[in-house]
């Protein structure tokens, strides 16, 4: 019993965020669940999104700016709510604009691609923001046709609490069983890039016609900035120049700015998520570009 709230109090255990499965965007995280996960403060709100609850419509002396994008930008559970890249850009944002209230919102669930965040955009809309910022890393452009399959089935996306934390910690040390049908859908056929791609323009369209500006950030693999990008990525990160160029997105690569920072490989917590030195600089860089938009838009 000791040891059972013990793994309750201190660590979290026996109180995952719950996902929920949707048969367009492929799964989202339940709604309105708080908790706190290794000590870090966990917040959904009401659509999903790891920020407090929010009005439908942005208040009128308000900028609101739209975060979406995978755990990069979620920060999962080894991130605390004020860690979040929203809340440092919120923060950051609040120190230079003034009086003027801000808002960043985050949409986020574990990987995410291109295609499942404009799936939620078209459920839930862009929040009568100013800015949608799209945050993406290299993976992404690769990433396959929403899924459901693994919500329940894969204990990254439970869909209910198990019974003792003890269970949890149990049910990390047991294998996976297969999941039927997923497979399948990770061994998509045909061009993942362009249907990947095609995904962003049609988000730019449903940003435009919602009187936003999308702006577009991608990071790098850790072994991207320390050994340099694999033949296909550098193909594919080409497509990706051409199309931003050929679509007139604002597009910030994070590449050439990771591989110039001293002691690059602190920027990772492990091959792909930032740690909190990472994070900061994102923060940076993108609080950087939303502002030079901003100027073009007055």
């Amino acid at each position: 019993m000791l040891v059972e709230l013990a793994l309750r109090l201190l660590f979290g255990f026996g109180n995952p965020p719950l996902y929920v499965a949707d048969d367009t965007i492929g799964y989202l995280l339940a709604p309105d669940q708080q908790m706190r996960r290794f000590g870090n403060r966990i917040t959904i709100n009401q659509y999903s999104m790891r920020t407090q609850a929010i009005a439908k419509s942005r208040p009128s002396d308000t900028l609101r700016i739209f975060l979406i994008g995978d755990s990069i930008v979620n920060g999962n559970w080894w991130t605390d709510q004020s860690e979040t890249l929203s809340a440092l850009i919120e923060n950051e944002f609040s120190q230079r604009s003034g009086p003027q209230s801000v808002e960043v919102l985050n949409a986020s669930a574990n990987s995410w691609g291109p295609r499942n965040e404009l799936a939620y955009l078209k459920r839930f809309s862009t929040f009568e923001s100013q800015i949608v910022m799209l945050v993406i890393n290299t993976d992404d452009l690769f990433g396959t046709q929403p899924s459901s399959l693994q919500v329940g089935k894969d204990r990254s996306y439970p869909d209910k609490k198990p019974l003792l934390a003890l269970a949890e910690i149990a049910n990390r040390f047991k294998k996976q069983p297969p999941i039927p049908g997923l497979k399948e859908i990770q061994n998509e056929t045909g061009d993942r890039i362009g249907k990947n791609l095609i995904a962003i323009e049609e988000i730019k369209k449903y940003v435009d016609a919602n009187d936003g500006v999308l702006l577009l950030a991608m990071t790098p693999l850790k072994r991207e900035v320390l050994d340099g990008p694999r033949d296909y990525e550098i193909v594919a990160r080409k497509r990706v120049d051409e199309f931003v160029a050929q679509q007139q997105i604002p597009y910030l690569d994070f590449l050439p700015v990771f591989q110039a920072t001293p002691n690059s490989a602190a920027l990772y917590r492990d091959h792909i998520h930032l740690s909190p030195s990472g994070n900061s600089l994102v923060t940076q860089s993108l609080t950087e570009l939303m502002l030079q938009s901003l100027v073009i838009q007055q």
